[in-house]
């Protein structure tokens, strides 16, 4: 098979919900033809869809680089960069040892994620966390707001920003 017919058996997996299988064929198809963008582009997607970011940003990164002139693996690639960002950020804020870590370290990771992908919502809402765990009611008020633009039918947002408001009252008592 040439490429082209593993991304069409690609295709049809993904029709099926059988990603694994999609994956293992979008890598055939690299393997094929591995200087073809595009391939690495759809693989990178697929992969993302699968919840294995590192390989997922392996495949948009090479694709970037065989073709940056495409906007959308630029942008495929931003969004998985704030992703990531965001996952690192989360992890450290769940991290029960909070000593051992620049508190601020968090905020910085969930602003880079903000600047790479204004759209990302759960990025605004780690980072209004973020804030309100260092008692910057404020800020996170602040990012939360700016969420909100994003998703005004959201009621799970509404509450944290209720939950957020009653916080700013406590601390300014």
């Amino acid at each position: 098979m040439d490429h082209n017919d593993y991304i069409k058996a690609a295709y049809r997996s993904i029709l099926r919900s059988d990603f694994a299988e999609a994956i293992t064929l979008f890598e055939k198809a690299i393997a094929a033809s591995p200087d073809d963008a595009e391939v690495r582009y759809r693989c990178s997607i697929t992969y993302a869809r699968s919840g294995m970011l590192v390989k997922a940003l392996e495949h948009v990164r090479a694709a970037v680089k065989l073709d940056g002139e495409k906007p959308e693996y630029r942008l495929h690639l931003q969004h998985l960069q704030a992703l990531q960002f965001v996952q690192e950020a989360k992890k450290l804020l769940e991290d029960e040892v909070t000593e051992t870590h620049n508190p601020y370290h968090p905020v910085t990771l969930l602003k880079e994620a903000i600047a790479l992908d204004p759209l990302y919502g759960d990025a605004y809402v780690w980072l209004a966390i973020a804030h309100s765990r260092m008692n910057e009611h404020v800020q996170a008020i602040a990012a939360l707001k700016e969420v909100m633009s994003l998703h005004p039918d959201d009621n799970g947002l509404r509450q944290l920003m209720k939950d957020l408001q009653k916080s700013l009252q406590k601390y300014i008592q």
